[in-house]
């Protein structure tokens, strides 16, 4: 198979936010302690939205660095997403934005006893590519702002 395009990457990668539902996140503790969960999200164009509990080890270190990164896809077709955080209260959404939210994942963490926390991620480096032949061209983001 060909290598992409940058444009057709980009598209890939919006049309994957667009339509999968769940995301690998990676965060680390303030001292460097890495931790990967999978979380559900929404992806409303411009940021992601991932609900966790705020106690969680994902909670403590998005909250205490304010940033993360963020895989869609397989290993040989991925969107890599470096972004900065922002933390929520459950309760700082509207009710449309959680309804969105609950209907996209199938979760939702507005239910819950109040451990949960909303983390807004704003992509500032995007990243995609199949196999060693698009490792070159792979960036498609640079500072909060699509190359392509």
């Amino acid at each position: 198979m060909a290598p992409r395009t940058s444009p057709r990457r980009r598209q890939d990668t919006e049309h994957r936010l667009a339509h999968d539902v769940d995301v690998w996140v990676a965060s680390a503790s303030p001292d460097g302690a890495p931790y990967l969960v999978p979380l559900s999200f929404d992806w409303d164009g411009e940021t992601l939205l991932v609900a966790t509990p705020a106690d969680s080890p994902t909670g403590r270190n998005l909250a205490a660095t304010g940033i993360a990164r963020v895989a869609l896809g397989l290993s040989r077709d991925v969107s890599m997403i470096e972004g900065t955080v922002e933390v929520l209260k459950i309760d700082a959404l509207s009710q449309e934005q959680g309804d969105t939210f609950a209907a996209r994942t199938g979760f939702d963490p507005r239910t819950p006893t109040g451990r949960y926390r909303w983390f807004r991620i704003s992509p500032v480096r995007i990243q995609a590519w199949r196999e060693a032949d698009e490792i070159a061209g792979r960036d498609l983001m640079r500072d909060g702002q699509w190359l392509v």
